[in-house]
């Protein structure tokens, strides 16, 4: 390590042992301008949210945040003035009275406890997909969210793309009739390589830079082993990610979820890949290399009456797990995209790619449907903009929290595959598996326990 490296990281505020408890008082309105801290700056997205903050007219990133020193030291290039820390619980505390609102950009099982804490000091928060590790964490995101009533944002930011925003309103429209069944898919082949890691990989001592007791955060102590955990490969580990469907599915879930005005699921029954079933030290640390999800809605105006709805989700590789029969009678010789949500009507089908606009089938009935008239907008800034403004945000939790409870009852249902769970909503129960249900919630490790959490 070379000496402006060293000085770099004595700059850093050391880490104690326990820190205060963040200062509730509101940050100065400073000309009418946001003044916002980024939780992880690392890696694609964490660098790309620090990035599309800086760039909104009036917002002030004035603290960051990450484990990971390089990482700091990359952002403060971008963002040179921003105070940098190590600990979020100590930026909470040190700037408690100086921020409007931070964003969220870590792994998954982190969400919770940072977010959580946030709202509890009266802070908004921009959150990444997944909204969190466990159902029982959503749940008390979203509440809290409510009781605070803060501004709120979850990381699916195609959702106020006009793709998505498209799909839905022809959805909302009857365009295709009454709605008979959806899938769901992603099957991007790069999204599975990182699955396959060793159960038990080689440890190593963690490098200077990295504050590894941090990243583990809450969940269970485990040695640091190199280039396996961090900085990019942690989703394939049930401590610490919630798998493909998780952290994919936020994304194509949203526009089904408001198009369709969905509510929470009555059933969830997921099959998984025959090589992780058959591998109890596998299904004991990483999550399935393909699965297939399936929930029950309550039907509605917009679905086949007296029905409810079935909505299907496949990821992976393996080819009995993908690509509907709908679809090759739709749409003969063509391929099924990667990532998609296809919504079968009565009177034919809307195939709506992932990050792409919706299509009309057989292309030919609907030739003569005019498109909607929406406009897209950046994700991030819309979120300022409901802070500054006080306008709608397109993916807030009241929205997104209960998408979100949905998308990660998947994942509980691929740890217990083959059962169909049977869902009560308002008691936060599965009622016929004691041992899904326990997967709802779980125990933080001593020193990262939160009142409300864990």
């Amino acid at each position: 390590m070379n000496t402006t490296r060293r000085q770099f990281l004595q700059r850093l505020a050391p880490v104690a042992g326990m820190i205060a408890a963040p200062n509730i008082l509101r940050a100065a309105n400073l000309n009418g301008r946001l003044q916002h801290a980024c939780i992880g700056v690392g890696g694609m997205m964490g660098f790309n949210d620090l990035q599309n903050f800086k760039q909104h007219p009036r917002t002030d990133v004035v603290a960051i945040c990450d484990v990971d020193a390089r990482n700091l030291e990359r952002a403060l290039k971008e963002v040179p003035n921003a105070r940098p820390y190590r600990d979020w619980r100590e930026m909470l505390a040190k700037e408690g009275g100086k921020i409007d609102s931070i964003n969220a950009t870590v792994p998954d099982h982190m969400h919770a406890a940072i977010c959580y804490s946030a709202m509890k000091a009266g802070k908004h928060v921009y959150c990444q997909k997944p909204m969190c590790h466990d159902v029982a964490e959503v749940r008390a995101l979203t509440r809290i969210a409510a009781e605070k009533k803060l501004k709120t944002q979850l990381g699916n930011q195609h959702s106020s793309g006009t793709g998505d925003r498209m799909a839905v309103e022809y959805l909302k429209a009857g365009v295709i009739g009454k709605i008979k069944h959806v899938y769901l898919c992603s099957n991007r082949a790069s999204g599975m390589d990182y699955r396959l890691g060793q159960p038990k990989p080689e440890q190593a001592p963690a490098p200077p830079e990295v504050e590894w007791d941090l990243w583990l955060g809450t969940a269970p102590l485990r040695p640091y082993a190199r280039e396996v955990y961090h900085p990019s490969k942690w989703r394939s580990w049930l401590d610490f990610g919630t798998g493909w469907s998780g952290d994919i599915g936020c994304h194509i879930f949203s526009a089904p979820w408001k198009a369709l005005g969905l509510k929470a699921p009555l059933t969830i029954q997921a099959r998984v890949n025959k090589a992780w079933l058959d591998s109890p030290e596998r299904r004991a640390q990483l999550w399935a290399q393909a699965n297939h999800i399936t929930w029950t809605f309550p039907g509605n105006d917009l679905t086949i009456p007296g029905q409810p709805l079935t909505v299907e989700w496949f990821d992976g590789v393996e080819p009995d797990f993908y690509i509907p029969e709908e679809f090759r009678k739709l749409y003969p010789g063509a391929r099924f995209p990667e990532e998609a949500a296809m919504f079968i009507g009565e009177d034919g089908a809307l195939l709506l790619p992932h990050t792409s606009g919706p299509q009309l089938l057989p292309r030919e009935k609907f030739e003569s449907v005019v498109r909607p008239q929406v406009k897209g907008e950046n994700h991030y800034h819309s979120f300022a903009n409901s802070i500054l403004d006080d306008t709608p945000c397109e993916s807030s939790f009241d929205i997104s929290g209960p998408m979100s409870e949905a998308v990660i009852l998947g994942t509980v249902a691929i740890r217990t595959p083959g059962i169909k769970l049977e869902w009560d909503a308002q008691a936060l129960t599965i009622t016929n598996s004691d041992e899904a249900n326990a997967r709802l919630r779980r125990s933080y490790r001593d020193g990262w326990k939160i009142d409300g959490l864990g």
